[in-house]
C-alpha cells in the first residue's frame, strides 16, 4: 500500500514514557492481583472488569485528594500563579465603573464601559485559546499577556489623566481584546499534568478546586476593588489587578514542566510501522466518539499540507453537547448578576450599603464550601444528570431567596445552601468539555463556557437592571430562578443527544 496514514501524537511523548509508565504502574497492581506477578499485556489473560482501567486505585494509606493533587510536581507554582493572574477577572469590571463615576460622575458611561469591556474579553476568548491549543501555551501567552499589561497601564493612567471619554471607550475595548482565560489554561494544565502522571481520577478534585479558587476570587476581588477605590485612590483598583496579571502571568508561563504539549499531526506509513504499536493502535480508533483523531489516507509525503490539517480540525461547537453545554451555562449565569443588582438595589433603598459586601459574599461562600466537599469524593453517573440536578437545586435555591429577602439572617442562611451547588455545577460543565473535546481542542473548548459565563453575566444585569428600575427589587429577584428554571430543558436537551449517541456508538461497537 503506498497510501500512508496520518495519525495525531504528543510532541513531546515518546515510547519509552509509555513503557515506563506500565512499569511504574506494576508494583501497586502485582499488591492487588496477588500471588500471580502481573506479565507485561499478556493476550491470553483476560483483565479484570472489578478495576476500571482508566482509573488507577489509590493505595490504602494514601493521602487525601488535595493531598496527592499538589503533591504532584509543579502543580503549586501553576495553579497559584494562574490564580494570582485571574484577580483582573473579578477587579477591572467593577473597577473601571468606580473610577468612571467618581471621575466624570456619570453611572451610564461607567456602567456602558464595563459592558463594553466584557462583551470585548467574551469575543476574543475562543479566538485565544484556539492559539493556545495550536501553538503552545508559553509561546501565545507571553506575547499576549506583555500586550495586556501595557494596554491596562494605559487605560489607568487615561483614567487618572481624564482623558475625553470617547478615547477611553476605545482604550476599554482594545483592553479587553487583550484579555484570555486563565482559568481555562489552568484547567488544561491539570488535565495533562493529572494523566502524565497517571492520576486521572483526581480530576474531578482538581477541577473542583479551581471552580473554589474562582469563588474566592469573586468573593475578595469585587471587596478589594472597592476598598482601594474609597480608601486609596478612585484608579487605584485598576493598577492592582495589572499588577497581579503582570506577576501572576510571568510567573504561570515560567513552568515549562507543566505545560500541555502542541499536538500535531505526522505522517507514518504503515508498511514502516508495527502492526501492534500503541499509538498506531490508538490512532485507528475513534477519539472519544469524534472525527478529530481519525486515521485517514493521504498521499505520500514528509508533512500534510495544511489544507489536510485544517479538515481533521472540527469546530469544538459541534461537538455533541457542546451547544446545548454553552446555552444552558449562558442562560443560568445570568441570575448571579441579576441577583448581585436587585439586592444592591434593595438594600441602598433600606440604607444598609454597609452590609452590602457580607450579603453578596454568603452565596460565593457557600459555593466554596461545596466546591471542596465535591473535590474531595469521587463521582459516577452521567455528569448531565448531575447538572440537571445541581440547576433544580439552584432555582429553588433562588425562590427561597425571593421568599426570605425581608429577613438577612435567613436570607444569608439562604444564600449559603443554595450556594453549595454553584461549584459543582461549574466544576461538572468543564468536566464535560474534558469528556468531550480532544486534548488538541481543551483550551478552545473551556473557553467556550467562560465566554458563555461572561455574556450571561452581562445580561443578566442588564435585564436585572431594566426590571428593577420598571419594577422594584422584589421583581428583580424574580429574574433569578427564572433563567435558572429557563436553562434546565437546554441541559435536558444536551442530556438526551448524548446519551442518544453514547447507545448508538455502543450499539455499532456490538455489532
Amino acid at each position: 500500500m503506498n497510501a500512508s496514514l496520518s495519525i495525531t501524537r504528543r510532541s513531546q511523548q515518546q515510547p519509552q514514557q509509555q513503557q515506563s509508565r506500565q512499569q511504574d504502574r506494576q508494583p501497586s497492581q502485582q499488591r492487588q492481583q496477588q500471588p500471580q506477578p502481573r506479565q507485561q499485556q499478556q493476550p491470553s489473560q483476560p483483565r479484570q472488569q472489578s478495576q476500571p482501567p482508566q482509573r488507577r486505585q489509590p493505595s490504602p494509606h494514601a493521602k487525601s485528594p488535595y493531598a496527592r493533587m499538589f503533591a504532584l510536581p509543579g502543580a503549586k507554582a501553576f495553579s497559584a500563579s494562574a490564580a494570582l493572574a485571574r484577580l483582573p477577572l473579578s477587579m477591572m469590571s467593577l473597577g473601571i465603573v468606580l473610577a468612571l463615576n467618581h471621575l466624570y460622575n456619570n453611572w451610564t458611561v461607567a456602567g456602558a464601559m464595563s459592558g463594553a469591556y466584557i462583551l470585548a474579553v467574551a469575543a476574543v476568548t475562543p479566538l485565544y485559546a484556539r492559539l493556545f491549543d495550536r501553538f503552545g501555551q508559553r509561546r501565545v501567552g507571553s506575547v499576549v499577556l506583555a500586550v495586556q499589561v501595557v494596554v491596562m497601564c494605559a487605560f489607568a493612567i487615561a483614567a487618572l489623566m481624564r482623558v475625553p471619554i470617547p478615547l477611553l471607550f476605545v482604550l476599554a475595548i482594545i483592553m479587553g481584546g487583550t484579555q484570555f482565560s486563565f482559568g481555562a489554561l489552568v484547567r488544561t494544565r491539570w488535565a495533562y499534568l493529572l494523566e502524565r502522571t497517571d492520576n486521572e481520577d483526581l480530576l474531578d478534585t482538581a477541577y473542583a478546586f479551581e471552580a473554589a479558587v474562582d469563588e474566592v476570587i469573586y468573593i475578595f476581588g469585587p471587596i478589594l476593588a472597592a476598598s482601594l477605590a474609597t480608601g486609596v485612590h478612585p484608579v487605584s483598583q485598576l493598577f492592582v489587578p495589572t499588577a497581579a496579571a503582570a506577576i501572576g502571568g510571568t510567573i504561570f508561563f515560567a513552568q515549562r514542566s507543566t505545560q500541555p504539549p502542541v499536538l500535531h499531526a505526522v505522517v507514518a506509513t504503515p508498511e514502516l510501522v508495527a502492526a501492534d504499536d500503541p499509538e498506531l493502535r490508538l490512532a485507528r480508533g475513534e477519539f472519544d466518539g469524534n472525527k478529530a483523531a481519525d486515521t485517514f489516507f493521504t498521499q505520500r509525503r514528509t508533512r500534510p499540507s495544511q489544507s489536510a490539517t485544517r479538515k481533521q480540525v472540527r469546530n469544538v461547537l459541534l461537538y455533541v453537547g457542546i451547544l446545548p453545554l454553552c446555552f444552558t451555562f449562558l442562560i443560568f449565569n445570568m441570575s448571579f448578576t441579576a441577583f448581585d443588582v436587585s439586592i444592591t438595589a434593595w438594600m441602598e433603598l433600606h440604607h444598609l450599603d454597609a452590609f452590602l459586601g457580607v450579603q453578596l459574599a454568603m452565596l460565593a461562600a457557600g459555593s466554596l464550601i461545596g466546591a471542596l466537599v465535591f473535590g474531595s469524593h469521587a463521582h459516577r453517573g452521567s455528569h448531565w444528570r448531575r447538572m440537571v440536578i445541581c440547576l433544580a437545586l439552584l432555582a429553588l435555591g433562588f425562590v427561597g431567596m425571593r421568599l426570605t429577602m425581608d429577613n438577612f439572617a435567613v436570607l444569608g442562611i439562604t444564600e449559603l445552601l443554595a450556594g453549595l451547588v454553584v461549584a459543582p455545577l461549574l466544576a461538572t460543565g468543564n468536566l464535560i468539555i474534558k469528556d468531550t473535546v480532544p486534548d488538541s481542542q481543551l483550551t478552545e473548548g473551556l473557553s467556550w463556557l467562560t465566554t458563555a459565563n461572561a455574556v450571561g453575566s452581562s445580561f443578566g444585569s442588564i435585564v436585572a437592571g431594566i426590571v428593577v428600575d420598571k419594577f422594584d427589587a422584589y421583581s428583580g429577584v424574580m429574574v433569578t430562578w427564572i433563567v435558572v428554571a429557563a436553562s434546565i430543558p437546554f441541559a435536558i436537551i444536551g442530556w438526551i443527544i448524548v446519551a442518544n449517541k453514547n447507545r448508538t456508538d455502543l450499539a455499532l461497537r456490538q455489532d
